[in-house]
């Protein structure tokens, strides 16, 4: 029997070059039953990122050939922009039987990225309960509660007793997936209380459900942003939570699988914004397109590059007598640099996870601004000992001191820029995250080379 188990557990497979060309090979001879034979025994997730890895032309086929439930499984996990590319090549009556397959959250996400008259055709076609929740979800933003939400939960009225709302999960186990908590709703919907599983298993039968239920219920609004979604489930430890409107009435629920996905996404977002690419879509194949998203950004760095090269030459007669100074302005520009994006970074995070509020905005760069200092401090003293070591023929110690305290002023300066910029945006209600791209680092090479060639002409020479 223990055998019998083993061998009927999926295997967990690693997606490598070898795999992707062994079943590439598969695929130009067609040999269906041979692929299907190694989809067989590995979980749908898996195949997914098989799948993602093939061109479109070998995607669309080995998706051909998976029954209409485990392309049901499946196509929820490929990359969107595959994703529609391979649905582009299906009959219509094939892209409504695998959506008719998910559930109202899922099907709402391939609904909603359908041509109109392909979507209307689908939701014509599928099941008829399901297809008046997917309208319903359709008209949520799509990174709203609402727009993530599941309408399909467990439910009894608020007369019912244990045996009642065991029998509700009995009948809608097929259908739902994880079902972690039953819903205690009044007759008008009305969301009163939530009862978790272990408590069914642990009361009598006819014990009513509002004596066993938690009252104290967190929810959300179907308009609430999913990134703070996230956050409240995080924050209560919570694996599901429902959504009601502003008279309480039950809409649907967010599971903790759905607050993942919001998680990465979010994560990839704020990735973006830090490099300034805000709109890209990584999935995009349009070069152009995403040459037209970047562009800008570096547009902007090239402008303010600009400025610290005319400032550059503003001390064209100084650098001319002491063309030593050089050699350390990529030093000095690149630990600028560093230090206001590392500042900016732990800065933006903080904000992004609500660790920072307006009132502690003081506290929080003032021990940025003490951090800075101990960095600046051992940097600068690694610098005064390598130059006196290295350049101890071409440099005298006077300089190497004068500019071992520039940098440290640079690293503290660059510091406060990278803290205080997002908290300036934030205040202006746009999003940090943005801050760490080029404004911080041009604006850091500037300002770093301006100290710089200041404190070696003022203190240096005078």
């Amino acid at each position: 029997m223990e055998n019998l188990v083993i061998n009927k557990r999926r295997e967990v497979i690693q997606v490598d070059r070898e795999l992707i060309s062994n079943l590439s090979n598969l695929i130009k001879d067609q040999a269906s039953q041979n692929i299907l034979g190694i989809f067989a025994d590995i979980h749908p997730a898996d195949i997914a990122e098989i799948i993602n890895h093939l061109d479109a032309d070998d995607a669309s086929y080995a998706f051909s050939i998976l029954d209409t439930e485990t392309a049901g499984e499946v196509v929820t996990e490929l990359d969107e922009n595959l994703r529609d590319k391979i649905l582009s090549r299906f009959d219509a009556k094939t892209i409504t039987d695998i959506i008719d397959e998910l559930d109202t959250d899922d099907a709402t996400d391939i609904v909603s990225t359908l041509p109109e008259p392909l979507a209307e055709h689908v939701l014509e076609n599928i099941d008829e309960e399901d297809s008046a929740d997917v309208k319903e979800l359709l008209k949520y933003p799509e990174d709203s509660a609402g727009g993530i939400m599941s309408s399909d939960f467990v439910y009894v009225s608020d007369k019912a007793n244990v045996k009642d709302a065991i029998r509700q999960v009995r009948l809608n186990a097929e259908d739902f997936e994880n079902i972690y908590h039953i819903y205690v709703l009044k007759q008008d919907d009305t969301l009163v209380g939530v009862v978790g599983l272990k408590a069914l298993l642990i009361n009598p039968l006819k014990k009513r459900v509002i004596d066993i239920m938690k009252e104290d219920l967190i929810y959300v609004s179907p308009y609430d942003d999913q990134e703070e979604v996230a956050e409240v489930m995080d924050k209560y430890d919570l694996v599901s939570i429902p959504v009601v409107n502003e008279n309480k009435k039950m809409l649907g629920r967010i599971t903790v699988d759905d607050v993942i996905d919001v998680i990465n996404e979010e994560a990839t977002e704020d990735i973006q914004k830090i490099a300034g690419l805000s709109e890209e879509q990584e999935s995009s194949d349009s070069v152009f397109r995403i040459t037209r998203i970047r562009l800008p950004w570096l547009i902007i760095a090239l402008v303010m590059e600009f400025l610290a090269a005319m400032l550059l030459s503003s001390y064209e007669e100084f650098i001319r007598q002491f063309y030593i100074a050089t050699f350390f302005i990529p030093v000095v520009m690149a630990m600028g640099g560093s230090s206001g994006t590392q500042a900016a970074i732990v800065m933006v995070r903080a904000i992004g996870t609500r660790d920072v509020w307006l009132a502690d905005n003081l506290r929080k760069l003032f021990k940025e601004f003490l951090v800075s200092l101990l960095n600046g401090l051992a940097c600068g003293a690694l610098l005064l000992l390598g130059t006196v070591l290295v350049f101890n023929d071409t440099v005298s110690v006077n300089f190497s001191i004068i500019l071992s305290i520039a940098l440290l002023v640079i690293i503290v300066f660059a510091t406060m820029v990278g803290a205080s910029i997002p908290l300036f945006l934030r205040k202006l209600g746009t999003d940090p995250a943005i801050a760490t791209g080029p404004f911080v680092t041009t604006t850091n090479d500037i300002l770093g080379l301006l100290i710089y060639l200041s404190f070696i002409s003022i203190f240096y020479f005078s």
